[in-house]
């Protein structure tokens, strides 16, 4: 090739090429706006609503739903059970009167993979035929911060019942579609063998393709219910 071919190709190449640098330093340099986090959020729903000292709510099914992650060999399967109900009587004055129960539809079980599904509703399973649900009822309230409790009590899966601590993390309420809610996280970890869960894939070790520990989490969005009426 000619020097002065050369030459043109040059001046018609580099320009380009710092363009495209500069666009690539424009992007390095614009920060990352970092998600809200919880205490802008909060502010976000402000102003915050008076409730009353002692509160009932309920779990909106279509705005809240439980998670579980599950390690297969090398690698983590998620799944989901969708619609929970349930009801939270909260006493801030007192939380150990608080009271908390919910119930989950195991048929509503939702890793992503039909067959899978089938599978974790059947004997070797959830057994969904004779234990349709996994049920949580409060034995104990603490609350550690404005927006952190710690709640213990009995949960029964595959008619198993054993005692689990969720910690969970609230916020404040806030007014939406006509009434006061609030948003709630309540994280755990369970055992499955603890709750008769003990199938195994053949010829592979224990706790190899499904694994033993079970981490949960409940996303839910309570609905303030109104105080009860007396009669005079």
């Amino acid at each position: 090739m000619r020097p002065s071919v050369i030459a043109v190709l040059i001046v018609i190449a580099v320009p380009g090429v710092i363009a495209l640098l500069s666009i690539g330093a424009c992007f390095a340099q614009t920060p990352a706006h970092p998600p809200p986090n919880s205490a802008e959020l909060d502010k976000l729903a402000m102003p915050v609503p008076a409730v009353p000292q002692v509160s009932k709510w309920e779990l909106d099914p279509e705005n809240s739903s439980a998670e579980f992650v599950c390690r297969h060999v090398f690698s983590k399967v998620r799944g989901m059970i969708q619609r929970p109900a349930g009801t939270v009587l909260l006493d801030d004055a007192a939380p150990a009167k608080s009271k908390i129960n919910a119930t989950l539809d195991v048929n509503l079980i939702s890793t992503g993979v039909e067959e899978r599904d089938t599978h974790l509703k059947s004997a070797d399973f959830f057994d969904v035929a004779k234990y349709p649900a996994i049920t949580f009822v409060s034995a104990s309230v603490s609350k550690s911060s404005a927006t952190s409790y710690s709640v213990t009590g009995d949960l029964t899966m595959h008619g198993v019942t054993k005692p689990v601590t969720l910690a969970v993390t609230a916020s404040a309420p806030f007014n939406h579609a006509g009434g006061i809610r609030r948003g709630i996280e309540a994280t755990t970890s369970v055992n499955r063998k603890d709750f008769g869960l003990r199938w195994e894939f053949p010829g592979e070790g224990a706790g190899i393709v499904v694994g033993d520990i079970i981490q949960i989490t409940i996303d839910a969005e309570l609905v303030l219910q109104p105080e009860p009426t007396t009669g005079g």
